[in-house]
């Protein structure tokens, strides 16, 4: 049986060609962990190449998805320790009797006082159902001033969406640093999970973060220039719908996912 020849010593690679490969490989190892696996992985993107990529996005999700596991497995072991601890023995009905034998009588000369301050109570109330009356209306006033303040308050987009369970979306307003906008929405069919963060030019920031939370509202000011906005998940096991209304300083809403 023939086997291949053994190669001569001017046939094999010399020690730095086996460097320069070795580097070369290192190099492109290197490479490829900056730009693809850190932030496909864990949303790491120092270069920008990943957001460039779509790679980012998908770290920002598995972080998302980790997180809300964490959640729901610390509100699973909360509520099996609730469940475990003993309750506390409830008093019996004949605890309460020797308080209530002890308890001195009212004489009648207290029981004369009563019955005097009930009376000047009510002509007190007798006296002052102007004052009432003058309390209830600036009350009601300021109730409609309000509601008349919450109308004035004007939206430059809305949008609504269904959510299926399990499924998640994110919509973003393009702003410049610095930039504040008022935002409101909410959710009917069940509460979601939500984080408010912002990206660009490889930034990147998260303002808060919500889980079973049925509706919110306020401002979101952008820390840099860059899309800021809300991502939405559905862990119900029904669809739910949401609508989201925004107004104040931004460029435009945008669905990013």
């Amino acid at each position: 049986m023939y086997n291949t020849d053994l190669p001569t010593r001017a046939e094999l690679p010399s020690t730095g060609k086996l460097l320069r490969s070795t580097l070369l490989a290192a190099v492109i190892a290197i490479a490829l962990l900056v730009t693809v696996v850190l932030p496909a992985e864990y949303a790491i993107d120092p270069t920008g190449a990943g957001r460039l990529l779509g790679l980012t996005e998908m770290g920002e999700i598995k972080n998302q998805l980790a997180e809300e596991a964490e959640l729901d497995q610390a509100n699973d072991e909360a509520t099996a320790m609730q469940a475990s601890q003993p309750t506390a023995p409830q008093e019996s009905a004949g605890d309460n009797q020797p308080t209530a034998a002890i308890a001195p009588q009212t004489s009648s000369v207290e029981s004369d006082q009563a019955v005097s301050s009930i009376g000047d109570i009510a002509e007190q109330e007798v006296v002052q159902p102007e004052a009432s009356l003058v309390l209830v209306n600036t009350l009601a006033a300021e109730e409609a001033s309000s509601q008349a303040n919450e109308e004035v308050t004007t939206w430059s987009d809305e949008v609504s969406f269904t959510l299926t369970p399990g499924e998640g979306t994110e919509y973003k307003l393009t702003m410049e640093a610095g930039a504040v906008a008022t935002y409101a929405w909410v959710s009917d069919g069940g509460p979601l999970n939500f984080d408010t963060h912002g990206d660009g030019n490889g930034n990147s920031i998260s303002y808060e973060k919500g889980r079973g939370v049925p509706e919110d509202e306020g401002e979101l000011e952008a820390a840099f220039t860059g899309n800021h906005g809300w991502f939405f998940r559905n862990r119900n096991d029904n669809d739910v719908t949401v609508v989201l209304r925004v107004g104040g300083d931004y460029g435009e809403l945008i669905k990013a996912l």
